[in-house]
């Protein structure tokens, strides 16, 4: 059972722990169903020993299944905040085009949906076991009273199990169809959610998304689920019916068999009756299981699809180029292909030769798909290199300090995403420096900082690369690399941001790279690259134009 290795796995002490109460309730529980049948048929009161014998029972039976309950929701809580650490830790080692290809949707059904069908299966577990338990003790006890009697429960218990496994098994293909159309359905949570204005917009667009998108979606879940949940509820009450046709063979055809005192008959019957409502949570139980099963195999396959990639989040041990200046930056012959949608054939950027120094500023220019973002990508370490190489300072960038390398960037791409907070050494000095950049990019009246923490990102696209631009400054990284930023910026801010701000870096020896389609601030650029299907069709150098404002 893939759960219960799981939790072999994870902890084996509260396996073990939780098996041991298990059991110490399931023999209170016996003991119960036999000082209960002797105390029927006793004659006169019952004596102070019985009334102590069933305190001390009753008790032992809570304070075990008690503990059971409380080790495991324990245990239960901090597997699950494991479980998503465990899973966001190798979705950051795994490089970018990988987790692309995966799609977002498949991560967040598995860091959530997923994560919380795996804690309720755990937060189950001891009332399974106590159940368990307790059918394994009143078994015992009906061995006891009569061994014939205790073969033909048991003959009735291996039919129930067969049966419930032929009638389970389709339900366990049903469920795993349930889980698929999750993957389906969070991918239209997240249209929802991408594409709310134009959803708004578009009234037959919206009444086809919900009719032909999430509708669907959710009753193909809709139906896998009930579907399976038929199955184990046919198959749990076939169960029962067995359970209550073994009454009636006690109650009718026993006697005739052989000769049955009243005593042994009630002991029969009291026992089996006793034992019918922890038959029906352990098969109620074994739907939760099923689903927490599905859940972790997805777990597991999207951990193993993951930890298959090469991890590019390795540490070096001394930090490879933290403390080296930036002199040159080096492409020989770097290459890199990817599949494009609604194209039959893969593009290919490369073979590109280009270097890049400090105190260079470069445009990178080109038509619309002729790769300038992955070229970005490529160079920031995002996208290995498929061939050719990359050199900082001469050395070889590689597996083993690609994260290293990646460190000498600080960037703003077109689809950016701006955290509500700075992370930089200085503490008050990072809020000082962050107030003065506030200021100079005109957010001090929407934005405050405290603590490295911003008031607020709930800003127009314009400020809000404005904040992400401060970010970048504050990073205070050897190399720069901006992905269109001023296309969301007014007349103003273009002008600042090519005149000033790329100049200013420039002049802190900072090698900057932006992607652009401002023809009017080409003049700015010491260099321009431009790039045509992947490939570098000119580079020449400009000599800086200042443009006065006006």
């Amino acid at each position: 059972m893939t759960l219960l290795r799981f939790l072999v796995r994870y902890s084996p002490a509260m396996v073990i722990w939780t098996s041991a109460a298990a059991l110490l309730s399931g023999a209170c529980s016996a003991g119960l169903i036999a000082l209960i049948n002797s105390a029927l048929n006793r004659r006169g009161a019952p004596g102070t020993g019985l009334v102590i014998a069933f305190a001390a029972l009753g008790l032992g039976r809570i304070l075990t299944n008690a503990l059971a309950q409380l080790t495991l929701a324990h245990f239960s809580q901090a597997t699950t905040a494991r479980l998503r650490l465990d899973l966001v830790s190798k979705i950051l080692s795994v490089p970018l085009r990988q987790i692309e290809e995966l799609g977002a949707p498949k991560l967040m059904v598995a860091l959530t949906e997923d994560i919380l069908e795996i804690t309720q299966a755990t937060l189950s577990i001891p009332i399974f076991a106590v159940n368990f338990a307790v059918l394994l003790g009143g078994a015992v006890y009906l061995a006891w009273l009569s061994f014939p009697v205790f073969l033909g429960m048991f003959a009735f218990g291996v039919v129930g199990a067969v049966t419930y496994r032929v009638l389970i098994r389709s339900g366990f293909g049903h469920l795993s169809a349930a889980r698929d159309g999750q993957d389906r359905l969070f991918q239209h949570f997240r249209s929802l959610t991408d594409g709310i204005k134009e959803l708004k917009l578009h009234r037959a667009r919206r009444e086809s998304y919900l009719r032909d998108d999430v509708a669907s979606a959710a009753a193909v879940c809709q139906k896998h689920n009930v579907a399976a949940e038929w199955r184990f509820i046919v198959a749990q009450n076939w169960n029962q019916l067995l359970f209550l046709g073994l009454i009636g063979l006690i109650l009718f055809l026993l006697p005739r068999i052989e000769s049955v005192g009243p005593q042994a008959m009630t002991g029969y019957i009291i026992a089996t009756l006793y034992l019918m409502g922890p038959l029906a949570g352990l098969l109620g139980s074994l739907s939760v299981f099923s689903r927490a099963n599905v859940s972790l195999r997805k777990v597991e396959q999207l951990g193993l699809a993951l930890s298959a990639q090469p991890s590019d989040n390795r540490v070096a041990a001394r930090r490879q180029f933290a403390s080296d200046p930036f002199e040159f930056l080096d492409l020989v012959q770097v290459r890199h292909h990817y599949y494009r949608e609604h194209e039959d054939d893969n593009f290919e950027l490369g073979p590109i030769d280009l270097t890049l120094r400090p105190g260079e500023l470069v445009f990178l220019i080109g038509g619309n798909g002729s790769g300038k973002s992955t070229l970005a990508k490529v160079i920031t370490g995002l996208y290995p290199p498929a061939g050719g190489e990359i050199r900082l300072n001469g050395t070889l960038i590689g597996d083993h300090n690609r994260d290293d390398y990646r460190q000498c960037f600080s960037t703003v791409f077109a689809d950016y995403f701006l955290f509500d907070r700075i992370v930089a050494g200085g503490g008050a000095d990072a809020d000082r420096r962050a107030r003065e950049y506030l200021e100079r990019l005109h957010l001090e009246h929407k934005v405050s900082i405290k603590d490295g923490v911003f008031s607020t990102t709930q800003l127009s696209q314009g400020q809000r690369k404005r904040l992400a631009l401060l970010c970048a400054y504050i990073e205070d990284r050897p190399f720069y690399l901006f992905d269109e930023w001023a296309s969301d910026q007014d007349p103003l801010f273009k002008e600042v941001f090519y005149t000033r701000l790329l100049p200013e870096l420039r002049s802190l020896r900072k090698a900057v790279l932006a992607i652009t389609h401002d023809d009017r601030y080409f003049g700015c650029a010491d260099r321009l690259v431009k790039l045509d299907y992947g490939k570098i069709t000119r580079e020449r150098a400009e000599r800086p134009v200042p443009i006065s404002s006006r």
